[in-house]
């Protein structure tokens, strides 16, 4: 059974090397990352987060095993009704969803008790949405009403609904979209038009945080400051004060999280780091298993561990692009590409948030971060792009096409 299944796993088979590496990671980080917190929640069984991470990591093998074996031209028809389908479910999350930390990001699914962060659906459904798009309109795709206006509207879309909940979020899946345009031959002036306008708000966070800034900490700053009164409008306030502490606070003021993952990384600066399962900031540091992982990776197997990660990452794009580059459909070429660049641009922000280099944001690191949603639907992302793999094995007739022929004449998207 085991061999009937490796001999019909097909696909890039360094991408699969990477998935099985980064989970066996993930496991050996997250139960770690974890242990401490295990023992107080759940009376001395360290052992519930490691088992929870090995389950979610068995159904995500699984899910990308699936999506792998279909034909990825059926996500070019499902696409219009899944990006369809992500706009009323992200206007749902805003005003119904649970609120964390003054942000609405997740629903709760009644019968199986889990909270899904709908935007990584949305984003899944806009990559799919917009490369369908691409590959349509490569004619007109210079034109701005014919070719810019309609693919760039869907992306607009989808940011201004995550924006609210998860403005990082929605920059991050706003900058991959610019690039899949790039790529896709949209025009230049268009693509930093759209740049223009995407920085007004930016602008606008960034102008309000240094004209408001006293100089004071928070514990002494007046409640009447334009900051706290901006805490009424959303998560305003929130943004305005991570900028501030990046850009103004000193030691003392630092955010909590940045101080311990800053100490975690000083623990392992040596090249081996402490060893695995010998972190000491896993008491300290909030989102240890999650947001920051990263620091916990680079305390226990020091820069070499760290500098490993972003290996691992590069490899991953660097095979995705050639998927890119001999898949003979644009639809799958586009489809692809996305999908890898928002999974390696999620990564990177992640590590730059780690060391300090851009403000905290709740951005994880794919296929690392403790199992959830999130994880799932990283899952989905490579499972699709393995899938346009296969199909490009297909093609070239390194698949023989007996052994699937529903799949033995691939449909040009």
């Amino acid at each position: 059974m085991r061999g009937q299944l490796v001999q019909r796993t097909r696909g890039d088979k360094y991408i699969w090397g990477i998935v099985v590496l980064l989970s066996l990671i993930s496991i050996l980080v997250v139960y770690s990352a974890t242990g401490s917190l295990a023992y107080k929640m759940y009376k001395g069984n360290t052992n519930v987060y490691l088992f929870k991470q090995i389950s979610f990591t068995l159904v995500g093998l699984l899910l990308i095993y699936f999506l792998h074996r279909i034909n990825y031209t059926i996500f070019s028809r499902v696409a219009t009704i899944l990006f369809l389908a992500s706009i009323p479910l992200l206007l749902y999350t805003l005003l119904f969803g649970a609120k964390i930390n003054d942000g609405s990001r997740w629903i709760k699914l009644p019968i199986i008790n889990m909270t899904v962060q709908t935007s990584d659906f949305a984003k899944l459904a806009l990559f799919m949405y917009i490369s369908r798009l691409l590959s349509k309109k490569q004619e007109v795709i210079k034109d701005f009403k014919k070719g810019f206006i309609p693919v760039v509207a869907p992306v607009m879309i989808i940011c201004a609904l995550i924006m609210p909940a998860n403005l990082s979020n929605a920059l991050l899946t706003g900058a991959t979209s610019l690039l899949l345009m790039f790529i896709g031959r949209v025009s230049l002036k268009h693509i930093f038009l759209t740049i223009g306008v995407a920085l007004i708000p930016v602008t606008l966070i960034i102008a309000v945080a240094v004209a408001t800034y006293d100089g004071k900490s928070k514990e002494d700053a007046p409640k009447t400051s334009v900051t706290e009164k901006a805490k009424s409008f959303g998560r305003f306030g929130t943004w305005v004060s991570r900028v501030q502490s990046f850009i103004y606070a000193t030691d003392k003021e630092t955010p909590y999280q940045v101080q311990q993952a800053k100490i975690a990384i000083a623990n392992g600066s040596v090249l081996v780091g402490l060893g695995p399962g010998n972190s000491r900031q896993r008491n300290f540091l909030p989102q240890a298993y999650n947001d920051f992982i990263y620091s916990i990776i680079i305390e226990e197997y020091g820069l070499l561990g760290g500098a490993f990660m972003i290996f691992i990452y590069l490899v991953f794009l660097f095979r995705c692009i050639r998927i890119f580059r001999r898949c003979p459909y644009a639809f799958g070429a586009f489809l692809a590409l996305g999908l890898s660049f928002t999974l390696v641009i999620q990564a990177v922000a992640n590590m730059a948030v780690n060391v300090n280099l851009v403000p905290v944001t709740g951005v994880t690191l794919p296929l690392v971060s403790m199992g959830g949603s999130s994880f799932l639907f990283t899952c989905a992302a490579i499972g699709i792009v393995l899938s346009v793999a296969r199909n490009v094995e297909l093609v070239e007739g390194k698949i023989p096409p007996a052994e699937n022929a529903a799949q033995a004449e691939p449909i040009p998207a």
